[in-house]
């Protein structure tokens, strides 16, 4: 599935391209978030056009709302969305994990109340298995408990040892299963342990033992400091197979996706680049915008000449602006445009550093200017 295409001479950052029945992915690469079936102010066209090669969908919303018997009527996601090219679909425990009160643990699964309309619910490593069999998801998670932070040494080993459990019977359900749609599918594991080096390693030792297609991280980006984080993803990667890809879940700025190329992370998804343009701010080449500030209200400046997309090319600030100011719902969207091209370019630009051999010297370099 993962081929090891180059590692820079400078730090652990990794060039690959990941093959399945939908095409190659080239790594390092940023999934933009369809959480229901749609990436939010964007449509399918224009991720097309951006060149975006995946795209992440949610288990838990896409069970509750519109349901695995509607997508499984369509024929599955792909064609109830009309993409073709690659999904990876998350399993749903971090969003059950975020219900909180809604929520209760067994060693069965997880028993959750629908945000929607409070009905009840239970996810196993097994039944989260055979929903994304019905989504016909081109990567799947398995189901695990997201630790919260802080929490005590205890506490994170019993979470860490039910997810292990969980990961293995999620593994048994996998292979005892097939694909729907003609399209082979791919398993994740997830690994947990909290902030502490030694559950972590442990952690991704006994995955490596279970088996997997690719290998993520769980967990961070939580609330924890962001050298916390980096600490954990380097001890991580420092044992992760060098055949198989990395995947650090849920994360985010783009000062985080560049630290974790350079310890070897392959893949990252986040909401931040669209849901921060839904609330004005802009990832640019040439820095962060809040366009509701008044300064550009007379601005003829385009919005990124860096980058070659049609928001960034076509539009100036002062017009974003009024558009926000406006409440139109075109600012969203060419917002939106602007954060996820800027996102691409980012990862453009980092795998051809690498296959360079100077992706250390040029993170630095960007880093002065985001």
């Amino acid at each position: 599935m993962f081929d090891l295409i180059k590692q820079s001479s400078d730090s652990k950052a990794r060039a690959g391209i990941l093959k399945t029945a939908r095409g190659e992915i080239k790594t390092p690469v940023f999934m933009p978030v369809g959480t229901a079936g749609t990436v939010k102010a964007m449509q399918q066209r224009e991720l097309y056009d951006l060149e975006f090669e995946i795209i992440l969908g949610n288990t838990y919303h896409l069970y509750l709302r519109p349901g695995t018997d509607v997508v499984n009527k369509f024929g599955g996601l792909h064609d109830f969305i009309n993409w073709d090219r690659n999904i990876l679909t998350d399993s749903g425990g971090y969003q059950v994990f975020s219900l909180q009160e809604l929520r209760k643990l067994s060693e069965n699964g997880v028993e959750f109340q629908s945000h929607i309309d409070g009905s009840r619910h239970l996810f196993t490593p097994e039944n989260v298995v055979d929903t994304q069999r019905l989504l016909g998801s081109d990567i799947m998670m398995v189901l695990d408990e997201c630790t919260e932070y802080p929490t005590d040494y205890e506490s994170a080993k019993e979470s860490m040892d039910l997810s292990l459990r969980w990961a293995a019977r999620a593994k048994e359900r996998f292979v005892d299963t097939e694909p729907l749609y003609r399209k082979k599918q791919y398993l994740f594991g997830i690994g947990q342990g909290s902030m502490y080096h030694d559950l972590r390693s442990e952690y991704v030792e006994k995955m490596i033992e279970i088996g997997f297609d690719g290998y993520a991280l769980g967990g961070l980006s939580v609330g924890e400091p962001a050298e916390m984080m980096y600490e954990i993803v380097d001890v991580c990667t420092d044992i992760m197979p060098c055949d198989k890809p990395r995947y650090l879940m849920g994360v985010g700025t783009p000062e985080n996706l560049l630290e974790g190329i350079e310890r070897g992370i392959d893949m990252f998804d986040c909401v931040l680049p669209t849901r921060n343009a839904r609330n004005g701010q802009l990832f640019t080449t040439r820095g962060k915008i809040n366009i509701r500030n008044a300064k550009y209200k007379y601005s003829k400046e385009l919005i990124d000449i860096g980058l070659n997309s049609y928001a960034s090319q076509n539009f100036t600030l002062g017009y974003l602006r009024h558009l926000f100011i406006s409440g139109e719902i075109l600012g969203l969207q060419l917002a939106t445009q602007q954060n996820l091209a800027f996102y691409k370019w980012l990862m453009l630009n980092a795998r051809e550093k690498i296959l360079e051999g100077k992706y250390s010297q040029w993170k630095s370099e960007i880093l002065l200017s985001l």
